[in-house]
């Protein structure tokens, strides 16, 4: 079957259209996706902005159409955090609904956990063990552990790449300086701070086999050394912590509009991309993860894959 899935994330509206059955690989038959950076268009009430919500509008219904003219049999869609925390969510999905009949259906954090878990887990096999999955998206981090498809642990935290770069480095895409070194020690406290409770929640779990993923990690990762995308979905990637201080000390001197210049590094989150590697040396840090595998799936992945389970053989 034809399967359309659509990703309403912090900082794009990602479209992916797979053909796939229960039990089989999904392959992607097209994907196309839109810089909207929803989570810099909260206004000072939490609100999404008119701006935003019409920019999103636009987005959905071409999602939609791109979908219909390639056959997709059904359209998935799903919103995250920047919807989810936005104190009038509910009515910027009924006008998503009522202008594109596209029904969103907003994940809680612990579910975006959940099913990237599963996507990974899946990647990897049961012979990977028991796996920790760290994702950095724009508006939060998921954290999750176990043994199973399902894990044990499943945590969300605020602490997304966009979310900290607008609330705490407050750098814009254009800024022609970097924070200053306050700035960052600053959000390097926060991030401690948030993580706390997480870390002495973890204590007690084990892994055999630290994964991450999203593009913020794979970023990095290609910027301390790994495969770029180029040589395909099967090379292996992986991220050292020491790899990751060595990348993190040498972008925050840069401005966030020259990042982009760096190879990997694209120009819709390159100024998130600092604040991103503070997250990510951090829970590394506090989980005591020397390094991690780089995982291609993520969300879409783990939200099709249930999909097709609950669909069953056809």
């Amino acid at each position: 079957m034809r399967l359309g899935v659509l990703d309403v994330g912090s900082n794009t509206v990602h479209l992916l259209v797979v053909d796939a059955h229960h039990g089989a690989h999904p392959w992607p038959a097209h994907s196309e996706k839109v810089v909207l950076r929803l989570a810099e268009q909260l206004g000072p009430d939490g609100a999404l902005t008119e701006f935003g919500a019409e920019s999103l509008v636009k987005a959905v219904a071409a999602a939609r159409d791109s979908a219909t003219a390639l056959g997709a049999g059904e359209l998935v869609a799903f919103a995250t955090s920047a919807v989810r925390d936005a104190t009038n969510a509910a009515e910027v999905l009924a006008r998503v609904r009522d202008t594109t009949g596209v029904r969103l259906e907003v994940l809680a954090g612990d579910d975006e956990a959940r099913m990237t878990f599963l996507a990974v887990r899946r990647w990897f096999g049961w012979s990977a063990g028991r796996l920790l999955v760290l994702d950095i998206g724009g508006g939060s981090l998921e954290i999750a552990a176990g043994i199973d498809e399902d894990p044990d642990v499943a945590v969300s935290l605020p602490l997304g790449a966009g979310r900290l770069t607008r609330d705490r480095l407050r750098i814009t895409p254009d800024a022609a300086a970097p924070p200053s070194a306050e700035q960052v020690e600053q959000l390097r406290a926060y991030v401690d701070d948030l993580l706390d409770p997480v870390a002495t929640r973890m204590a007690g779990v084990g892994w055999e086999r630290p994964v991450a993923t999203s593009k913020t990690f794979r970023t990095l990762a290609r910027l301390a050394g790994a495969a770029p995308s180029g040589a395909g979905l099967w090379a292996r990637r992986s991220l050292t912590r020491t790899g990751l201080r060595q990348v993190t000390g040498f972008i925050r001197h840069i401005p966030p509009a020259q990042l982009s210049a760096l190879e990997g590094v694209s120009v819709g989150r390159s100024h998130q991309l600092l604040a991103g590697a503070v997250v990510a040396e951090a829970v590394m840090r506090r989980l005591g993860v020397d390094a991690v595998d780089i995982c291609p799936w993520a969300l879409r992945e783990g939200v099709i894959l249930r999909r097709l389970d609950q669909l069953g053989p056809m």
